[in-house]
């Protein structure tokens, strides 16, 4: 085969992977949405109507956390298959997992029907959806980025994580759809929140046929082929690697706890809620999430290009600090109780989670050597989310509760977001780096520094890559 044939057969591959990670995630996440936004909306009072009013919320959004202590285990499971059997079977596995939980939610008795087994049976759907979006990211993230051209590491990094605002467009609106036009009113709590669970059934046969279309990661191929697979990731991880996985926890906690005041359903409950200051109509606001949701979309495809630009420090930098700015004008906007003023709050706060999303999968997998990488970025990832979103709505509405303001929900994340700046501050940027399991077992993965050590790190990449290319990476 000519050398013309093997690049257009790599590229055309490349288009194939880059296209079931983001349908992949995109419906990982739909699924994920479709919970946060109905418990917002309805659980409290279709699965928590014995408790009712602010405990009733607060326990309605406990069951959006709990689904996050799970992730770990998650991305324990496939962390340590995804390095050992592959990261295209995981990525089947999750994708499976997740649409079952999901569409089971659909059809669960509420409170009224069964009394305290539908809460019960409704946190143990929500457990299994915590462990497969738990080991999904890591494994689409690797796909992406493993198969990318070095100087492009950012670009096809960020459209798994694309995949994260559409599955947040398609919930919000078709919730929007069920809320306002087919089944509004009482028909919305009696069966409409049911069908956009019920339609993941659709979405995971299509994810499915995508997903198996796909080759091997070819890092993965070349471990297998030589062998070179460590028997036990996770130990090897926490070994020789645990401070970067906190950092990175770190990275990624201000981002989650800031995108799920939006994603998670805090705003959408505090706007909305009948009992509360704004008592806001449920289909417009949802209106509005969704447009946050288009703009989180846009500026998280503006940051993959930029991380391959300006680095993917710089481009987190810039983001952390535009949603510090922005911390406590996105409450004095939704306050106002005015749907526009409320949209645009929203919606400016979303650039800077697009920032601080799109070049998070290249910077994590130059982060770890390859017999580690799948652990590596599940593990950090997942534990980010507990220390991020996890609980976020949850302190969101204790905050509000106790002060009756939300002064308190900014100061809580300006805080989140600080911390998380402060770990991008220590971290390297190895933009570039060799990713494959040769360079790892070369004992130069720990010279490669551009910062502290740029002149070792340039002859690594010029032997690598050749003069052309490291040109292209500067």
């Amino acid at each position: 085969m000519s050398e013309t044939s093997a690049e257009q057969r790599s590229a055309k591959e490349r288009r194939r992977v880059v296209g079931a990670t983001i349908v992949g995630t995109t419906i990982e996440w739909y699924d994920f949405f479709i919970y946060a936004n109905a418990a917002g909306l309805v659980f409290n009072q279709l699965f928590f109507a014995e408790v009712g009013g602010t405990i009733g919320q607060i326990l309605t959004f406990l069951t959006v956390g709990i689904s996050f202590l799970f992730r770990p285990l998650g991305a324990a499971l496939v962390g340590h298959y995804g390095d050992r059997l592959g990261r295209k079977l995981m990525l089947v596995i999750t994708l499976v997992l997740m649409g079952a939980a999901t569409t089971l939610i659909g059809v669960l008795p509420t409170y009224e029907d069964v009394g305290i087994v539908a809460p019960i049976l409704l946190i143990l759907l929500r457990i299994l959806q915590g462990i497969s979006a738990g080991g999904e990211w890591g494994g689409a993230v690797l796909m992406a980025v493993e198969y990318a051209p070095v100087n492009k590491r950012g670009r096809y990094g960020m459209f798994p994580q694309l995949g994260v605002p559409i599955g947040m467009l398609l919930a919000t609106g078709v919730l929007a759809l069920m809320s306002g036009v087919i089944s509004p009113g009482e028909a919305f709590n009696e069966w409409g929140w049911r069908v956009p669970f019920l339609l993941s059934i659709v979405l995971v046969v299509v994810g499915f046929i995508v997903r198996q279309s796909v080759e091997e990661s070819p890092v993965f191929t070349e471990m297998k082929e030589t062998g070179n697979r460590i028997k036990m990731p996770i130990v090897e991880l926490f070994r020789k690697h645990w401070k970067l996985v906190i950092l990175l926890a770190l990275v990624f906690a201000g981002n989650n706890a800031a995108g799920y005041m939006i994603t998670g359903g805090f705003i959408l409950n505090y706007s909305t809620n009948p009992e509360g200051l704004l008592a806001m109509d449920r289909t417009s606001v949802l209106n509005a999430v969704t447009i946050a949701a288009a703009m989180w979309f846009v500026s998280t495809l503006v940051s993959g290009y930029l991380a391959d630009r300006i680095g993917r420090k710089n481009t987190y930098i810039i983001g952390f600090l535009w949603m510090a700015l922005f911390a406590f004008p996105l409450f004095w906007f939704v306050n106002t109780g005015d749907l526009l003023w409320l949209t645009v709050g929203m919606v400016i706060f979303a650039v800077g989670l697009g920032l601080t999303y799109g070049p998070q999968a290249a910077w994590y997998a130059e982060t770890f050597p390859a017999s580690v990488r799948t652990s590596g970025v599940s593990i950090s990832y997942a534990l980010g989310a507990i220390l991020g979103g996890a609980f976020a709505p949850t302190i969101a509405a204790a905050l509000v509760a106790q002060f009756g303001t939300t002064q308190a929900v900014s100061q809580y994340l300006l805080v989140m977001i600080l911390i998380s700046l402060s770990a991008v501050l220590v971290l390297r940027d190895r933009r570039g780096i060799p990713l494959d399991v040769g360079f790892e077992e070369s004992g130069r993965y720990h010279l490669f520094d551009p910062d502290r050590l740029p002149t070792e790190t340039s002859a690594i990449m010029v032997e690598y890559y050749g003069a052309d290319e490291l040109t292209k990476l500067r």
